[in-house]
């Protein structure tokens, strides 16, 4: 009698954030790197501790690494090189200028209020507070004591610790109980406390790796759109009316490309001891000519969204109204002499956990999407195997369900690891399995996409997202033409090329867009323009008076915007 069938579910979390650094002065520009491992990365830790049956991928981009040991250091030194680090620590609030303490008030409520600031009254009166004071025409910064400030940095930095962190330090409860008239001592313990979760981030997921639990994957170093470093046209692919940047291409796309993979690969072999198999490009963006550049590289696996597939399914003339007879397995795009093992994120799947089941009893969702697994196996062509794809950040989600998604991961992770007919599994796992060998297919080629919409519209084809791209392509010809003279010292080329590859990062373009906060969009604006200046002080040029103005059409009009409606 043959053995009962079994689904074999990858589960890929996906953590990531981009350079935050002021690469002139080392200073932390934004705060959540730092914020994210005390919420999120410690959490999704701890949940894969707790269940030790249970098996996953952890994709760990290498940007966000070089950040988390950055702020261990920060911790275990004690030079802060984050302005909001400086404030918690502070001794004296009450003599601050206006501008950091406008600077608390921007930031400290800038949180998931209905999750992170509504369950805790004192927090929520802080705020009640902060908007009092604005409806009046009051200026906060101005009104508010060294107290107030002590009380919303505490209530900021203890709201956005993990549940697990909770559960494990009995100073959280205590300050949380206690509510308000913080000192300087308790702030230290916080900090303290902050600075033990950071420093043993790494050592927890190399621990859960070295056990065999968890596949460590990456991507390349600062995160860049692979397929548009090669070639922008490729976007047509699958958006055949976007305009495109009126450069023709990125100068020397192909090895920025290669440049990112190696680096990634050196960072993480320092870090983990071992080559990494498989990568996970930058918000699954892939093309074919992308995907030839990983295969010859040596990439044991990849992975993109469904949206991708269906069109590369489309484009083949392929029926794909069956979701159950293509998503459940994976493929190889083969190419003369080498091919690229890839794997089909479950779009509806991941999405139940993005979107939708965080309004849902932990228990409930878990029991659903249980079913959902249950259904998919069901469905499965006879002899098959199906496997299932669930990929999705690791952090982002989160702020949006109770308890930071506790008792939702705590359940599922229960009962996927008790269930007889699922096996959680790897994706370096599911390519050594025989049974799943059967069901790989070929693919020859793909069209261009990303596990957005399956098509990389959130990265170019809009007038700002362009004009970002003319920008960097500029910079990257001045960029060609110092190296190529020779001007630079060794020590001078290393920094000048890191500054690209800061300014090569997919977050920029992304936030050039009207689905994003006009003030949000306003400051990656900025940031992006800085870093691009700071590359050509790198290369002992001139920047372009272009770097002065705001790229965003929106951006404009966001500067003028009253930053006091930022908290409500």
């Amino acid at each position: 009698m043959s053995a009962p069938r079994k689904l074999k579910l990858v589960l890929l979390w996906h953590m990531h954030q981009p350079e935050f650094r002021d690469q002139r002065s080392g200073e932390f520009l934004r705060p959540w790197v730092y914020l994210h491992a005390l919420k999120d990365y410690s959490d999704m830790a701890a949940h894969l501790e707790r269940h030790p049956e249970v098996k996953a991928v952890i994709n760990l981009v290498p940007i966000l690494l070089d950040q988390l040991e950055d702020y261990a250091d920060q911790f275990a030194t004690g030079r802060l090189r984050d302005p909001y680090l400086r404030l918690l620590v502070r001794p004296e609030l009450d003599t601050l200028d206006r501008a950091e303490r406008k600077r608390i008030l921007d930031q400290c409520f800038r949180a998931n209020h209905s999750r992170m600031v509504d369950p805790f009254p004192a927090y929520r009166r802080l705020r009640d507070v902060y908007r009092s004071l604005s409806e009046l025409g009051a200026d906060p910064a101005r009104c508010l004591s060294g107290e107030y400030l002590a009380d919303l940095l505490t209530w900021y930095h203890l709201s956005w610790t993990g549940e697990t962190v909770r559960r494990r330090h009995e100073l959280v409860v205590q300050l949380m109980t206690r509510g308000e008239s913080f000192t300087h001592a308790d702030r230290m313990q916080l900090f303290e406390l902050m600075g033990g979760v950071v420093r043993e981030l790494l050592g927890r997921y190399r621990a859960l790796a070295q056990r065999g639990q968890i596949e460590i994957s990456t991507t390349p170093h600062y995160h860049p759109i692979g397929p548009l470093l090669l070639d922008f046209a490729c976007a047509r692919e699958t958006m055949p009316d976007a305009p495109l940047p009126e450069a023709y291409a990125y100068p020397g796309g192909r090895q920025r490309a290669l440049w990112h993979l190696e680096s990634a690969y050196r960072s993480h072999e320092q870090r983990f001891g071992a080559r990494p198999s498989g990568v996970w490009p930058a918000e699954g963006a892939l093309s074919t000519p992308f995907a030839r550049l990983l295969a010859e590289c040596g990439v044991g696996w990849a992975a993109s969204g469904e949206g991708m597939l269906v069109n590369t399914l489309k484009s083949r003339g392929a029926d794909v109204s069956n979701r159950s007879a293509f998503l459940y397995r994976p493929y190889r795009v083969e190419f003369p002499g080498a091919a690229l093992p890839c794997f089909f994120r479950d779009d509806r799947l991941s999405d139940l956990i993005g979107f939708e089941y965080k309004s849902w009893h932990g228990r409930d969702a878990a029991h659903h999407f249980i079913g959902q697994l249950e259904a998919i196996l069901a469905q499965a062509p006879a002899g098959e195997e199906p496997v299932a794809c669930v990929i999705l950040d690791g952090e982002n989600a989160w702020e949006y369900y109770p308890y930071n998604g506790f008792y939702f991961l705590d359940d599922l992770y229960g009962e996927l690891a008790s269930h007889p007919g699922i096996n959680t599994m790897t994706c370096s796992e599911v390519l050594r399995d025989p049974a799943a060998a059967a069901l790989t297919r070929p693919l020859p080629a793909l069209s261009t996409g990303s596990w957005v919409y399956g098509n990389l519209s959130v990265w170019i084809g809009s007038h700002d997202k362009n004009r970002a791209w003319d920008l960097l392509s500029n910079a990257k010809h001045s960029y060609d033409l110092v190296v190529a003279s020779g001007r630079l010292s060794e020590s001078e080329l290393a920094g000048a090329s890191r500054q690209l590859a800061v300014c090569e990062g997919s977050d920029w373009f992304w936030w050039f867009g009207d689905y994003n906060p006009s003030e949000s969009v306003a400051s990656f604006d900025r940031l992006f323009r800085d870093n691009l200046a700071n590359l050509y002080r790198l290369l002992k040029l001139e920047a372009p008076a272009a770097l002065s103005e705001p790229i965003s059409r929106g951006a404009v009009h966001a500067q003028t915007d009253g930053a006091m409606r930022r908290a409500a």
